[in-house]
């Protein structure tokens, strides 16, 4: 049987990327994506939660309700991890990272708000909420800036590269 993928086939490699070249893919991945995993721990246990996050660099942000499950675990422990992915259609496409960080929330009045709110595009989420684009809203922010990233690219084989690639801080 012909092999779609005939780099897939065989011994993985290890070879490790320049941490330019792993910093590039990285940001690409965060960039194209809008949808990520986040992971938190509290009293009932784990909590795996979808939401849609914006990037700014190595940092993830995304708005949450106050009150709502995640925030109640990020209040109590804010160490989380995110998984950010693109479409699967096989192995060959397999693409994701595992951003391992600490959750700050920023109330509008946080020193950190505005430079963070700059990149955050409120405006996609006021259109389906049908709010006035020319009000922009006060919103607390869940930041996540990146301590260690663990990203994963099956296409990397393909050029003698391990599929699973690590960034640090």
């Amino acid at each position: 049987m012909p092999l779609t993928n005939p780099w897939l086939a065989g011994p993985t490699p290890t070879r490790k990327l320049d941490r330019e070249r792993l910093e590039e893919r990285i940001h690409n991945l965060l960039s194209s994506q809008n949808m990520c995993v986040l992971a938190t721990a509290g009293p009932d246990g784990p909590l795996a939660t979808p939401v849609r996050y914006y990037p700014l660099d190595f940092t993830l942000m995304f708005t949450a309700a106050p009150r709502s499950p995640k925030m109640r675990n990020i209040a109590a422990d804010p160490r989380v991890s995110v998984g950010v992915f693109a479409p699967l259609v096989g192995l060959a496409s397999s693409r994701g990272a595992q951003v391992f960080g600490v959750a700050r929330v920023l109330a509008p009045d946080h020193p950190d708000h505005a430079h963070h709110w700059s990149a955050f595009r409120w405006q996609n989420e006021h259109a389906e909420r049908g709010r006035s684009l020319a009000e922009p809203p006060e919103e607390t922010l869940v930041v996540v800036e990146a301590q260690r990233i663990v990203y994963t690219e099956h296409w990397l084989r393909r050029e003698g590269f391990a599929p699973r690639q690590h960034w640090r801080r």
